[in-house]
């Protein structure tokens, strides 16, 4: 049979169950039951407070579910040891997540990618310099590129501003002097460079002379433009015997 609606009218062949009040079932109910119209608008306010209130980590795991029910990574299967023979330590900065891969001509598999503030190797212990040598001496990187960017968040960076922004976050000011009373250098650790270009040899001068670093691996340094991907060459590595 057909259902019938408060103004006289059918509802031939429509069902109410499993789409409970999503689009149409609410539609429907609207119909039956002649929900006011200030209640139908109502439910789309609700449904978009809703889906606004979601968190960043909700919305990827809810695309990440669909990404693996689609079995969408298949084209994306590699393994562990770069197809190039090479690594890139690059900025963090959002405008070449993608673009530097573009504008590289690599693909997922070719590199081995690191990233930080500002492309660089601060200190000869830390994680960056880490990585790096992993990648040469277990991952067979044969190659290191030190790729920086032109108008990068770390040239003019000062401690004073990034201690002030920590406070204005809520950072005591005595848990900083307790830093520094420990001998903490966060005045050499906060401040970023003048130059992008000196802060690339820099860098290249590091990780070629690191002591653990072997004289075969090949370093270069270059600047890559945040909009065009333009390459400009800073240093060019030659290969060691």
């Amino acid at each position: 049979g057909s259902l019938k609606r408060g103004d006289g009218g059918s509802l031939k062949g429509k069902k109410i169950g499993q789409e409970g009040f999503g689009e149409n079932g609410f539609a429907l109910a609207r119909m039956i039951f002649r929900l006011p119209k200030w209640l139908h608008n109502a439910r789309f306010v609700f449904f978009s407070l809703r889906e606004e209130a979601m968190s960043e980590l909700d919305k990827i795991l809810a695309y990440n579910a669909s990404f693996v029910d689609a079995e969408q990574y298949a084209a994306y299967q590699t393994n562990k040891y770069p197809e190039r023979k090479l690594a890139i330590l690059s900025c963090m900065d959002t405008r070449i997540v993608e673009l530097i891969y573009a504008a590289l001509g690599v693909k997922n598999g070719d590199v081995k990618m690191i990233r930080n503030a500002g492309a660089v190797v601060s200190h000869p212990w830390g994680s960056v310099m880490r990585s790096l040598l992993v990648a040469v001496l277990e991952l067979r990187v044969e190659e290191i590129m030190v790729i920086a960017h032109f108008d990068c968040g770390m040239r003019g960076l000062t401690a004073q501003s990034m201690l002030d922004a920590a406070q204005a976050r809520g950072i005591p000011a005595d848990r900083i002097e307790t830093l520094r009373h420990a001998g903490i250098d966060l005045d050499s650790w906060f401040t970023g460079f003048d130059n992008v270009e000196q802060s690339v040899r820099h860098t290249v001068n590091m990780i070629r002379h690191h002591p653990l670093m072997p004289s075969n691996v090949v370093v270069h340094g270059l600047v890559i433009h945040p909009s065009t991907g333009k390459l400009t060459l800073i240093e060019k590595g030659e290969r060691d015997g």
